[in-house]
């Protein structure tokens, strides 16, 4: 009974910041919950309006949040690198997918297997990063900035800094919509990704093992359990996860900007992380938390949007916005908010 109490009281931040958003926009325009049934350039049915939007959009940033959650659980720090990492997978499937050649009239192979080189070398950078957080004992965000600086520089390095272009139209189904099917194709992946998560959580011991070395990792490994090797699996995890992220990316405009793509979405995982009422600092995680703060953030980003602030200034209010939540969700001022509660109850009592 208790752990059900925990699990609710964590969700409480992310809901608690959808529902307000909600009302926001339920004051300032309620046409923003409208969902239309249109059809797209091809002429198929495709569902269209803002809560479409958040879920389409949302997608990529829940599915890091399943890999940024249990980095943060096991080392305590955060990779700054997945932003650029996804410029290398994106450069990679377009580099297998279009040969030697930039603009081919076919695809070279299979989407299938540029899917898997991707996460292949995508798993690799994460075994670097793991690498160097685990066993060199690097704090992750310093052993992270090396990807974070010369990522970007390496995926335009795949393609002989050319911009592949793929006009092959099955390619953008995993960024876009499967004909017949009026749901954007990245809501499935995540719901995918999702239920693979919460059963490897369920019924394997990594959940429990990563939780116990972000609380005490000499305890940890006194009782039969390897740190480095649990820290280096969530940063492989993690480059299982941006591989995913990279392919939705690069198929929703079958291209690639080496320099814009995935731009500062780091910050947005690790601040769904946040929302979801996890410590950075490590220790016990609550995934669905992290996962609904993903779309929390979507959620703001797209009512920011959809005020018509400039784009510059986006990053400023979203900022704002997110320090408040954050602040609230912070285990301090909660204890002070329940001690304020209690007093005002025997207040009323008395």
């Amino acid at each position: 009974m208790k752990s059900k109490f925990v699990f609710n009281k964590q969700l409480l931040i992310p809901l608690a910041a959808i529902v307000a958003l909600a009302i926001f926009n339920l004051i300032m325009d309620p046409s923003f919950f409208k969902i239309t049934l249109g059809t797209n350039s091809a002429g198929h049915p495709v569902l269209s309006g803002y809560l479409i939007t958040i879920l389409d959009y949302g997608s990529e940033l829940a599915i890091l949040a399943i890999g940024m959650t249990l980095v943060t659980a096991a080392s305590g720090g955060q990779d700054i690198s997945v932003g650029a990492n996804i410029a290398i997978v994106g450069s990679v499937i377009l580099r297998v997918l279009c040969g030697t050649n930039s603009r081919p009239e076919t695809l070279q192979a299979p989407i299938i297997v540029a899917f898997l080189v991707a996460c292949v070398v995508a798993m690799l950078f994460g075994a670097f990063n793991g690498i160097l957080v685990a066993y060199f004992n690097i704090q992750p965000m310093v052993a992270t900035l090396i990807l974070f600086t010369a990522g970007r520089s390496i995926a335009a390095w795949i393609n002989n800094n050319e911009l592949p272009i793929i006009n092959e139209p099955s390619f953008g189904y995993f960024g876009g919509y499967i004909p017949g099917i009026a749901i954007p194709t990245p809501v499935f992946i995540t719901i995918i990704c999702v239920i693979v998560i919460m059963l490897v959580l369920k019924f394997t011991t990594l959940g429990l093992y990563t939780q116990s070395v972000g609380i005490n990792e000499k305890s940890s490994r006194l009782n039969g359990i390897n740190p480095q090797m649990i820290k280096f699996m969530t940063f492989v995890i993690l480059g299982l996860c941006v591989a995913v992220a990279g392919l939705i990316k690069v198929s929703r405009l079958s291209t690639i900007n080496y320099s814009v793509i995935a731009k500062d979405i780091e910050m947005d995982a690790i601040l769904a992380v946040a929302l979801g009422g996890n410590a950075l600092s490590g220790g016990k995680f609550n995934m669905a938390a992290s996962i609904l703060g993903a779309y929390v953030i979507q959620f703001l980003t797209t009512t920011l949007y959809k005020m018509q602030v400039n784009s510059e200034a986006l990053s400023a209010y979203k900022a704002v916005v997110v320090i408040i939540l954050v602040v609230l969700s912070a285990p301090i001022v909660r204890d002070k908010l329940k001690k304020f509660m209690e007093k005002f109850k025997k207040k009323e009592v008395a």
